[in-house]
């Protein structure tokens, strides 16, 4: 009986554990709506979606979409500086509510976090100095290109490199850039505003436009099962597209409206 009697506790308290985490999966929103605080992670190396100010202070088109998200849930907001390979892990183990760090959606995500409608326009493509001729894939054959690790830009290059093609996988934007501008690597996958800044700061390369790798517009990343909050940002962002401020920051950051955004 006394056996019996603290398996039954035992197994009580676990039943009442994994209720308790079934329940905390659910609650974020409340959790933000009685702190007033949402944590969002942001990216500081990947201008002009986030980057570093003059005053320290991180700043771009996340950012801002960050605050506007926390302004509209009546929250102050803690922003979580995040890194390409970090930014997943950091809302599946409950370190930030969301993520708004240029995350594009493919199915593999999907398998491990939950997704808003879109918020921006993005995409990805290969860069290089007009001196190489590379308009396709199958010229990548036999060259170098840098790119970072674990990105999107890596996985949709990988899926088109040729066998021969030198990928060179850094750990995040800045080390992936410089590599090329460094002259380490003869070309470079990444975004298109990425890509813009530094051809701006580096007309010397000569660089531009290869091809494109990907159409990926930018999502907020929310932990599974947090319904109700993806449920709530949608609706923000959804009443922010139609009142024009998405539009606006696009400009601001992009030189370019968000356009028409996937649902």
């Amino acid at each position: 009986m006394f056996s019996k009697r603290h398996l039954s506790l035992g197994l009580a308290a676990a039943l009442t554990f994994l209720a308790a985490g079934a329940s905390h999966a659910q609650n974020a929103l409340d959790t933000i709506t009685k702190s007033k605080t949402v944590r969002i992670a942001i990216p500081t190396d990947f201008p002009p979606y986030g980057s570093v100010g003059p005053d320290m202070a991180p700043q771009g088109l996340d950012i801002e979409v960050a605050r506007l998200i926390a302004g509209k849930l009546g929250a102050k907001v803690e922003l979580i500086p995040v890194s390409t390979a970090n930014r997943i892990p950091y809302l599946q183990t409950k370190k930030a509510d969301l993520v708004i760090s240029t995350l594009g959606k493919n199915p593999e995500r999907e398998k491990v976090i939950d997704f808003t409608v879109a918020y921006s326009p993005f995409f990805i493509a290969v860069f290089g100095p007009k001196t190489l001729s590379v308009k396709a894939p199958a010229e990548l054959a036999g060259k170098s290109i840098s790119v970072t690790r674990g990105s999107v830009d890596d996985a949709e290059l990988t899926k088109v490199a040729p066998a021969s093609v030198e990928l060179r996988r850094f750990e995040d934007n800045n080390a992936t850039i410089s590599a090329f501008v460094a002259g380490q690597t003869q070309l470079v996958a990444t975004s298109a505003q990425v890509a813009s800044t530094m051809m701006a700061k580096n007309p010397q390369l000569g660089s531009e436009l290869k091809f494109v790798l990907k159409d990926s517009p930018n999502f907020v990343g929310v932990a599974k099962g947090e319904d109700a909050l993806r449920l709530k940002v949608n609706e923000i962002l959804l009443d922010a597209k139609k009142s024009g401020e998405l539009d606006k920051l696009a400009v601001k950051w992009l030189g370019r409206p968000a356009g028409d955004l996937p649902q």
